[in-house]
Protein backbone atom coordinates (compact mmCIF):
# COMPACT_ATOMS: atom_id res chain seq x y z
CA UNK A 1 0.00 0.00 0.00
CA UNK A 2 1.72 3.28 -0.97
CA UNK A 3 2.10 5.76 1.52
CA UNK A 4 -0.85 8.34 -0.04
CA UNK A 5 -2.92 5.38 -0.22
CA UNK A 6 -3.07 5.16 3.56
CA UNK A 7 -6.01 7.12 4.89
CA UNK A 8 -6.25 9.17 8.46
CA UNK A 9 -8.87 8.36 11.19
CA UNK A 10 -11.67 9.88 11.61
CA UNK A 11 -11.47 12.04 14.93
CA UNK A 12 -12.39 9.99 18.87
CA UNK A 13 -11.75 6.46 16.74
CA UNK A 14 -9.07 3.87 17.64
CA UNK A 15 -7.28 1.79 15.09
CA UNK A 16 -4.97 -0.71 15.09
CA UNK A 17 -1.43 0.71 16.57
CA UNK A 18 -2.59 4.00 18.11
CA UNK A 19 -1.68 3.29 21.91
CA UNK A 20 1.07 1.24 20.70
CA UNK A 21 2.74 4.27 18.40
CA UNK A 22 2.14 6.63 21.80
CA UNK A 23 3.88 4.11 24.34
CA UNK A 24 6.70 3.68 21.55
CA UNK A 25 7.18 7.58 21.30
CA UNK A 26 7.48 7.88 24.86
CA UNK A 27 9.45 5.04 25.42
CA UNK A 28 11.94 6.14 22.06
CA UNK A 29 13.15 9.32 24.27
CA UNK A 30 13.84 7.34 27.60
CA UNK A 31 15.34 4.02 25.57
CA UNK A 32 15.49 4.83 22.29
CA UNK A 33 16.44 1.34 21.22
CA UNK A 34 13.40 0.47 22.36
CA UNK A 35 11.51 2.71 21.94
CA UNK A 36 12.69 2.66 18.13
CA UNK A 37 11.58 -0.89 18.23
CA UNK A 38 8.33 -0.49 19.99
CA UNK A 39 7.26 2.86 17.46
CA UNK A 40 8.51 0.20 14.16
CA UNK A 41 6.08 -2.22 15.40
CA UNK A 42 2.78 -0.01 16.15
CA UNK A 43 3.85 1.64 12.67
CA UNK A 44 3.85 -1.40 10.72
CA UNK A 45 0.25 -2.46 12.66
CA UNK A 46 -1.75 0.90 11.69
CA UNK A 47 -0.14 0.48 8.13
CA UNK A 48 -1.33 -2.56 7.22
CA UNK A 49 -4.69 -1.51 8.46
CA UNK A 50 -4.68 1.41 6.32
CA UNK A 51 -4.16 3.96 8.61
CA UNK A 52 -1.28 6.71 9.39
CA UNK A 53 0.31 6.90 12.32
CA UNK A 54 1.97 9.74 13.61
CA UNK A 55 3.19 9.08 16.76
CA UNK A 56 4.40 6.15 15.61
CA UNK A 57 6.05 7.45 13.06
CA UNK A 58 7.61 10.36 14.80
CA UNK A 59 8.57 7.55 17.66
CA UNK A 60 10.79 5.69 14.73
CA UNK A 61 12.65 9.36 14.09
CA UNK A 62 13.33 10.35 17.44
CA UNK A 63 14.38 6.77 18.50
CA UNK A 64 16.54 6.53 15.47
CA UNK A 65 18.16 10.07 16.02
CA UNK A 66 18.77 9.55 19.52
CA UNK A 67 19.72 6.13 18.77
CA UNK A 68 22.61 7.23 16.51
CA UNK A 69 23.76 10.43 18.87
CA UNK A 70 24.21 7.88 21.48
CA UNK A 71 26.56 5.68 19.79
CA UNK A 72 28.69 8.68 18.71
CA UNK A 73 28.69 9.99 21.76
CA UNK A 74 30.15 6.80 23.14
CA UNK A 75 32.86 6.66 20.43
CA UNK A 76 33.84 10.11 21.03
CA UNK A 77 33.74 9.59 24.73
CA UNK A 78 35.79 6.09 24.38
CA UNK A 79 38.37 8.24 22.01
CA UNK A 80 38.53 11.23 24.32
CA UNK A 81 39.20 8.65 27.80
CA UNK A 82 41.63 7.18 25.63
CA UNK A 83 43.87 9.89 24.59
CA UNK A 84 43.48 11.47 28.15
CA UNK A 85 45.20 8.37 29.32
CA UNK A 86 47.90 8.43 27.40
CA UNK A 87 46.95 4.77 25.64
CA UNK A 88 47.08 4.60 21.70
CA UNK A 89 44.05 2.66 20.02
Amino acid sequence: MSQSALRTPPTGTDYPGKMLGIVGLVVAILANLIGLVISVIAYTQSKKAGYKNMPALIGVVVGAVFFVLTVVIGIVSTVAGLAASGLSY
